[in-house]
């Protein structure tokens, strides 16, 4: 463990239900953290084409009807991710000063920790090239690289899945 996961261990991270008031946070981690986080990855005409607006309006309803976790470090919403009932991983995103502290794993265990108990057998996700690495240390395998197109733009992510997770709303 680095000296930055231990300094934002130590802190109380809070994870909670999406409250529609997270809405304008969300928005502004979601934008920042593609616009800083994938820049290395992604050129500037692509994190455009995938963040263009710091709050799209759309999220409140996807979040209200998923299970969407709020990670909050001393008041502040610092990452959020969200689990559909088919199984996929639809957003993972944590902020740009607080990544490498444990906030995305804490998230993400709690999402699996969901999907086991609603007896989910496996989890998908379309991970950026960015967060490839993430999930692959988290047990998830590459089904197929691909290219998706966003606001005319296309974009290189992966579809990978973790199995073993004892399958989460069945069809």
């Amino acid at each position: 463990m680095n000296k930055k996961t231990l300094f934002c261990l130590q802190d109380a991270l809070q994870l909670r239900s999406y409250q529609s008031s997270d809405l304008p946070n969300l928005g502004k981690l979601f934008y920042e953290t593609i616009h800083k986080v994938n820049q290395k990855d992604y050129t500037p005409e692509q994190l455009q084409a995938w963040a263009p607006t710091i709050a799209p309006a759309a999220w409140h309803e996807r979040f209200l009807h998923t299970f969407t976790q709020i990670a909050v470090l001393k008041n502040k919403i610092v990452g959020f991710g969200n689990l559909e009932q088919t199984g996929y991983l639809d957003c993972l995103y944590v902020h740009h000063a607080y990544q490498s502290c444990g906030i995305g794993t804490a998230i993400c265990d709690k999402l699996e920790q969901y999907a086991m108990q609603q007896g989910a057998q496996q989890i998908t996700v379309h991970a950026s090239i960015t967060a490839k690495p993430f999930f692959e240390q988290r047990g998830f395998v590459l089904l197929q690289e691909q290219l998706v197109k966003r606001n005319d733009v296309f974009l290189k992510n992966y579809k990978m899945q973790k199995k073993g997770i004892p399958i989460l709303f069945k069809n």
